[in-house]
């Protein structure tokens, strides 16, 4: 009989565990695993953000010159080259916390398609809502709000694309289908909040302000919120792995 190499007894042993216990992250691990997983969440927003824009930058300059009647298609082809750089990267730098606990170029994989999906999904939707949105108040309020909802709703498809991955490791793992959604509801209530003190900042050093401590504060969001329901998740002690008999 064989075993998966990816299942949680192969992962733990070799990770010199001998006893991993019930909990995909071993209580005495969970305090480091927190900290370096959030850490490393921050440290991808801010290379892959670095490198998306950079990167975008680069080929648009590089080739507007040449194609300047196809700027528009190229401009959509940069963006989406892009967010799959930033998408890696991010999902890169929380795969070299997780390695430990679970096969991590699975978690790459499914989080760099999920965060793709989803920031596609409610691009889609913001730019349709804002299409059919008049400049009155009362739309300029209902569109934001419209706007919030669908950046909401759409962190769904990252947790069903890592619930993918984890529900083979983990037990009664449904609830992380919505797990994204709310650390994308915490982030709009961080904007929100925001835009409410943002009169209390020098106007001078308001805009680098706000924009530093949004970016700082959603990649916080990011990496702390799924950190925590990792150490809730519980391994799964029977996991479907691949068995061969022998005669």
């Amino acid at each position: 009989m064989q075993t998966d190499s990816n299942s949680p007894d192969h992962l733990a042993s070799a990770n010199n565990e001998p006893n991993p216990g019930k909990y995909l992250i071993p209580r005495s691990q969970r305090q480091r695993f927190f900290i370096q997983f959030t850490l490393m969440t921050l440290i991808g927003w801010v290379v892959g953000g670095v490198a998306s824009i950079a990167l975008e930058k680069i080929i648009l300059h590089s080739v507007s010159s040449n194609i300047a009647t196809q700027a528009q298609t190229w401009s959509i082809l940069v963006r989406s080259l892009s967010n799959f750089v930033f998408a890696v990267i991010f999902a890169a730098d929380q795969s070299l916390v997780l390695y430990r606990y679970l096969p991590g170029w699975q978690w790459l994989f499914a989080t760099s398609i999920g965060w793709l999906i989803a920031n596609g999904v409610s691009t889609a939707w913001i730019n349709y809502i804002s299409k059919i949105a008049s400049s009155s108040p009362e739309d300029t309020l209902i569109f934001g709000f419209l706007s919030a909802i669908a950046y909401i709703i759409s962190g769904i498809w990252l947790g069903i694309c890592q619930w993918l991955v984890l529900r083979r490791y983990t037990a009664d793992i449904w609830w992380w289908n919505f797990l994204p959604s709310i650390s994308f509801f915490l982030i709009t209530i961080l904007v929100w909040l925001l835009f409410i003190v943002q009169n209390l900042i020098p106007e001078t050093y308001r805009t680098p302000i706000l924009y530093w401590s949004g970016q700082g504060l959603t990649a916080a969001i990011l990496g702390a919120i799924p950190a925590i329901g990792l150490c809730t998740l519980k391994r799964n002690l029977h996991p479907k792995t691949g068995v061969s008999s022998s005669s």
